[in-house]
């Protein structure tokens, strides 16, 4: 296996830093929820009850919100990087029409990053269809958003849409982000039964045991959970497929950019010589008690101390997560159930715009041959700039194809031999961008990131949808829905998307005019080429 040169490789680093500008899109400036002693005023309010007390949400665009649930215990104070813990009862009724503030951003890249934070962040979102009563066992959906494990908040993906449309009951949470969230510290994982650091994986946990639970009481079945995300979110389903304390807690999986053999999770000693790096940083290093120091550190201090040290997420190898997620799922150790699985056209156009908009051709045929070497030239061969207009479509190509596009299918393939796997490829040619990032000029089209506001009340995307791209994003619900429902995403009246095969290449296309089962993706993508020549993990 040859490894890319330094140039390519640090081109490729920015994508696991970049991977946080996916969640940069910020809802309207979140506010902590407030408590109401009784259920006085607003008749027509719905009201839950659950195992903490009652609840009195909203109805909004034909579906009923309850925002701003605490699923745990504030992570403040002495629980600050510790296991999160229940969360408290409350007298009357809570109300949930506000949205909780993000989990402290580690990693703010400045386009719209959220307006409230605070280390109290252990809140969830849930949406339910208007109608929908206990007792009515709705299939769930469980949101993990991105942002390379430091940014980004639940916040930013509304179910209101999709909860009314399909009658399916939507929950969006928080986790926490950066070395609040991934610390592997041998003195902060002694305080814990698994041996771990990584809080931010435990509070998945804890919000999928709230669900299990208390989404009765919204209409929800607890015997019918999907978890799903995008980019680190979907590195977070990689790892709660492999987490042993997690089996049971979910029935289906949806893994959105972000494959399980490109998101590598780094061993216990890396993560513990990271750990100690940032607590040097962070001015604990020296400390008889480092854990106790580094509670006492203020959150800015750490996120400054974070800056060139960015959070890698979830480690291996501790009672949490014995090994790394692509081991488990090869060895079919892991927590097995139907996987949705895919990606977007052009990926990387998001970073490369990012990072290199003015690329010129000169410099993309230095990169390549510094990259790859004795493989320089015939990646140069096999991407020509006269082939893709321009060095930017040229690179784009290459790290779309490299990373994201052949390790979705590699990812498949490992769980198609194992469990029921649908792979889909997003394709819209003029799908909008995130709001902020578009370069002028530039074909942004079908980057990372480009299917959120198709799924998603997602409203930050660089412009609204056209009634065509509403329709696809429509199509795109029922397949997820009913993949929640039934482990297969068939749907009356769309295409059939039939299940792919350990041996099989059959992907479908999201496109909105014609939306269709493809087999040549791996063809497209020159993933047998890249497979001789395969990056490092992220």
């Amino acid at each position: 296996m040859k490894r890319p040169g330094k140039r390519l490789s640090s081109a490729r680093s920015l994508l696991g830093t970049a991977l946080a500008l996916m969640a940069l899109l910020a809802s309207a400036p979140p506010a902590a929820a407030a408590l109401s002693p009784s259920p006085s005023g607003g008749a027509a309010r719905p009201v839950v009850t659950v195992a903490q007390g009652g609840l009195r949400g909203q109805s909004h665009d034909g579906a009923q919100e309850f925002l701003g649930v605490p699923y745990a215990a504030p992570p403040v104070g002495a629980a600050r990087l510790r296991a999160p813990a229940p969360p408290p009862r409350w007298p009357g009724v809570r109300d949930a029409t506000r949205q909780a503030p993000a989990c402290l951003q580690f990693s703010p890249f400045g386009l719209s990053d959220p307006a409230a934070v605070s280390e109290d962040c252990l809140y969830l979102d849930v949406y339910r269809p208007r109608t929908a009563r206990p007792g009515d066992r709705l299939p769930v959906i469980v949101w993990m958003h991105g942002g390379a494990y430091s940014q980004g908040t639940g916040t930013q993906f509304g179910g209101r849409t999709m909860a009314d449309l399909t009658r399916s009951v939507v929950v969006s949470i928080n986790y926490r982000l950066g070395q609040l969230g991934y610390l592997a510290l041998p003195e902060l994982g002694r305080e814990n039964a698994l041996r771990s650091g990584s809080f931010g994986l435990m509070d998945q946990l804890a919000a999928l045991r709230w669900t299990r639970e208390n989404i009765g009481a919204f209409g929800g079945n607890p015997g019918s959970v999907t978890i799903s995300g995008q980019s680190a979110g979907s590195g977070s389903v990689c790892a709660l497929l492999a987490a042993p304390p997690a089996a049971g807690l979910f029935h289906r999986a949806v893994l959105q950019s972000g494959p399980c053999t490109l998101l590598g999770t780094p061993d216990r000693a890396d993560a513990e010589a990271q750990a100690r790096a940032f607590a040097a940083r962070a001015g604990c290093s020296a400390a008889a008690e480092p854990a106790a120091c580094l509670r006492a550190v203020p959150g800015p201090a750490l996120v400054e101390a974070a800056r060139t040290l960015p959070t890698r997420g979830p480690a291996s190898g501790d009672g949490l997560l014995p090994v790394a997620p692509v081991q488990a799922i090869g060895s079919g150790a892991w927590n097995k159930v139907p996987v949705l699985i895919g990606s977007t056209r052009a990926e990387a156009r998001f970073f490369v715009a990012l990072t290199q908009p003015q690329l010129t051709a000169e410099q993309y045929t230095a990169q390549v041959l510094a990259g790859y070497g004795a493989a320089g030239p015939e990646v140069l061969a096999r991407y020509p700039v006269a082939a893709h207009g321009s060095p930017y479509l040229a690179l784009s190509a290459v790290m779309t194809d490299s990373t994201f596009a052949c390790h979705t299918q590699w990812t498949a393939q490992l769980f198609a031999a194992q469990v029921p796997t649908y792979v889909y490829e997003f394709d819209d040619p003029r799908s909008p961008t995130l709001a902020g990032a578009q370069v002028p000029g530039l074909d942004q089209s079908n980057a990372h990131s480009a299917e959120l506001a198709y799924l998603h009340d997602f409203t930050m995307g660089e412009r609204p949808l056209t009634p065509v791209q509403v329709a696809l994003g429509n199509r795109m619900k029922r397949y997820w829905a009913a993949f929640a429902r039934f482990g297969a995403p068939v749907v009356a009246g769309q295409p059939v998307w039939p299940p792919t095969g350990p041996g099989a290449a059959g992907v479908l296309t999201l496109d909105p005019v014609a939306t269709r089962t493809s087999t040549s993706f791996g063809a497209e993508h020159q993933c047998a080429f890249w497979r001789t020549q395969p990056p490092r993990p992220l």
